[in-house]
């Protein structure tokens, strides 16, 4: 809507102030004459156009009971009778009218019906062309059976006169009105066309059809109406009904701001400022809700019948008139299809954000591409269809992506869940798409933490109670592993075995694997605790502790599969965990995982050379405020440093001067396992001839 007031149209409007102080509808013809007299020649009006119909004769002047006096009663009299004939003239209302009409810009309003019981009446004015222009085309606009004309002596006044038929769609509502509508073999126009001629000089109409040869004429769809005169021609479109479409500027009536409306009593009364309808279109039409000239349309449920006219009539002076073309259905049917597949292909592969921003990209080229056509061309082509395609393409998208991201994300805590911390699973389902099960290389940490004492304790214990103990046990190391963000690998006899880096992503995977194995070491002094109370044997633990890049996913075969590490780091971590009992600590790490934790006290064991590998690696103990709380920073400075000093004697073959150093590590320290290793490891070297190759490494396995 455009929501503008037109100025050139000026409606009289028989409303409910005019009705209560004239009288009830209809009015005498010689107030209506009065009502043409003052809009002429006091306001000056460029054209009126009635959307009244005149259809039966005005006897409220009695003129037509006193000629039957004076032919029947009165016959004998006279002077009665010439008296009637000199008051005719004023009391002949209808002809009051006609003279006023008579020689002035005025159109007049008919109607047509298709009612069975209707009879008709009045005199119809001349069609704007038959069937013969036709040229074997033909015209799909309404054909009516009846009509309602004016008194032939207002269609002898002025002959030019136009139906006010509208159209109503299925839904009851009005959105467009008949150019042309047809009775009989005649083609008449409606009082819009009708106006528009009388202000253009009364061209001829001619229809014009679809210049599309391919199809017979039969089949050839009304596209136009051109109005011809001296050489020259305008082209009105409409539809293949030769309907055009309401061009609603506003709501209607008197408050809608679409056209000023005027009482007709202000007329009548002259309370109106001079010059206000000077040149002025004017439609004379009612409002009073009495008059049943109210539409449904899409504007307003309660709309001016005279306001639909004067719509269409400004959309022809401005040369806009709108209408929906014959293709319509056609183009509908392609911007389904080209939007429907757009979508259909594109929103599948498309994040929400995107897909929400294609969807309203769509939206907007559908609405700006259809008003485009609609303000430049006058092509009312539709467009709620595709609207709704696209919100429910765009709702049907995100609702199957909705689902199906809520099955993976439950896949994906299914799958992982048994792996990883349920915090850590949280983590990931919250972007499911940044996690996978391929296999990838990265630096993990690995863990493998293996139970010492178990194998002789399974001998002596039954086995329902060796499992209840066992699952006790891996429970509680478990959730030490989860509590630290570890993810469990697999469970093997009496071994655990996980790693960290994967797959949540952890910049501090080695030192919550550290961590990690403290808090186990910790947790097992607890339980050991306990199996003392409960008379049951004591458990240790030997964990293996390795950082390097490793391949991690799911592996395995097609019948059993699962998601773990593996590599060369892997297989170090392993063989990390069964040195623990060699050197009689708990855990021992390589120098990549002490590296990344410079923060803790860290004593070395020793170089060593393990199965598998042909370079020495050097491992490490952690020394850490976890397990030795007891122990004073100056007591494990003075241990480390003399521990130092002992490696230093050693691995320059310097047994004599180790020996000494190490005896200052007993007496300091006891009986340390580490110590004690290497009080015998001394002893037989020390048998020994010096080894000019040796790098103070030690041999584990066949390399």
């Amino acid at each position: 809507m455009l929501r503008t007031i037109d100025d050139r149209i000026v409606i009289v409007d028989v409303d409910e102030k005019s009705l209560a102080q004239i009288g009830r509808w209809p009015w005498s013809r010689d107030v209506l004459a009065d009502l043409v007299d003052k809009l002429f020649d006091k306001h000056d009006i460029g054209l009126l156009g009635v959307d009244v119909v005149l259809a039966e004769p005005d006897t409220s002047s009695g003129l037509q009971h006193l000629r039957s006096l004076a032919a029947n009663e009165l016959k004998d009299n006279p002077a009665f009778a010439e008296q009637v004939d000199r008051l005719a003239p004023s009391l002949d209302f209808d002809a009051r009218l006609a003279t006023a009409l008579t020689n002035r810009p005025v159109v007049l309003g008919y109607f047509f019906s298709d009612a069975p019981a209707f009879r008709s009446g009045g005199a119809l004015p001349a069609a704007v062309f038959t069937g013969a222009d036709l040229d074997g085309h033909s015209v799909m606009a309404p054909e009516w059976s009846a009509f309602g004309a004016n008194l032939a002596v207002f269609s002898s006044a002025t002959p030019l006169a136009g139906h006010t038929n509208s159209f109503t769609d299925a839904d009851g509502v009005v959105r467009s009105l008949p150019l042309v509508a047809r009775y009989g073999d005649a083609y008449y126009e409606s009082l819009s066309l009708a106006m528009f001629r009388a202000l253009t000089g009364e061209p001829q109409v001619k229809p014009s059809f679809s210049k599309e040869t391919v199809l017979p004429k039969a089949y050839r769809g009304l596209e136009s109406l051109v109005l011809a005169k001296e050489g020259k021609s305008l082209v009105l479109p409409v539809d293949n009904r030769g309907g055009a479409l309401i061009s609603f500027r506003g709501p209607g009536g008197p408050a809608g701001g679409s056209f000023r409306y005027v009482s007709a009593v202000d007329v009548l009364n002259n309370t109106l400022p001079p010059g206000m309808l000077q040149n002025k279109i004017v439609l004379l039409g009612t409002t009073a809700l009495g008059l049943f000239d109210m539409r449904v349309t899409p504007a307003g449920e309660t709309y001016p019948g005279v306001e639909t006219h004067a719509s269409v009539l400004s959309s022809m002076l401005d040369g806009r008139l709108k209408v929906k073309p014959d293709y319509a259905f056609g183009y509908e049917f392609i911007m389904l299809l080209s939007a429907g597949l757009m979508l259909a292909f594109c929103l599948p592969l498309l994040s929400a954000f995107k897909a929400v921003l294609l969807s309203f990209a769509m939206l907007v080229v559908l609405i700006t591409s259809n008003f485009w056509l609609y303000d430049e061309f006058g092509l009312a082509l539709p467009l709620a269809t595709s609207l709704a395609m696209t919100v429910t393409a765009f709702a049907l998208n995100m609702s199957y992506g909705y689902f199906v991201e809520s099955r993976s994300k439950r896949e994906l805590a299914n799958l992982f869940g048994t792996y990883v911390p349920p915090e850590l699973v949280d983590e990931m389902v919250r972007d499911p798409d940044s996690y996978t099960m391929q296999a990838t290389s990265r630096e993990l940490t690995v863990m493998f933490c293996d139970m010492r004492g178990f194998t002789r304790m399974s001998e002596s214990m039954e086995p329902i109670q060796l499992q209840s103990m066992l699952t006790d046990i891996f429970s509680r190391i478990t959730t030490v592993i989860r509590a630290n963000k570890g993810t469990i690998d697999k469970y093997m006899g009496d071994c655990v075995m996980a790693f960290w880096g994967a797959p949540v992503e952890a910049v501090d995977h080695a030192a919550l694997a550290v961590k990690c194995a403290v808090e186990i070491e910790q947790m097992l002094q607890t339980l050991n605790t306990e199996h003392r109370a409960r008379g049951l044997p004591e458990i240790g633990v030997g964990i293996g502790i390795n950082t390097g890049l490793m391949c991690v996913g799911d592996m395995g075969s097609e019948m059993r599969r699962s998601y773990t590490v593996i590599g060369d780091a892997v297989n170090l971590g392993s063989r990390l965990e069964g040195l623990t009992k060699i050197y009689g600590v708990s855990i021992i790490v390589n120098e990549t995982t002490k590296a990344l934790i410079p923060e803790l006290a860290w004593q070395e064991l020793d170089k060593v050379r393990v199965k598998g590998k042909e370079q020495s690696v050097t491992i490490w103990t952690p020394w850490t405020p976890w397990t030795q709380s007891s122990v004073s920073d100056a007591a494990v400075s003075g241990e480390l440093a003399l521990w130092h000093e002992f490696l230093a004697h050693y691995r320059v073959q310097s047994w004599a001067a180790a020996e000494r150093v190490l005896l200052n590590l007993l007496d300091v320290a006891g009986t340390k396992p580490l110590y004690s290793y290497y009080a015998a490891r001394l002893s037989s070297l020390k048998r020994l001839p010096l080894d000019p190759e040796w790098d103070g490494s030690t041999q584990f396995g066949s390399t």
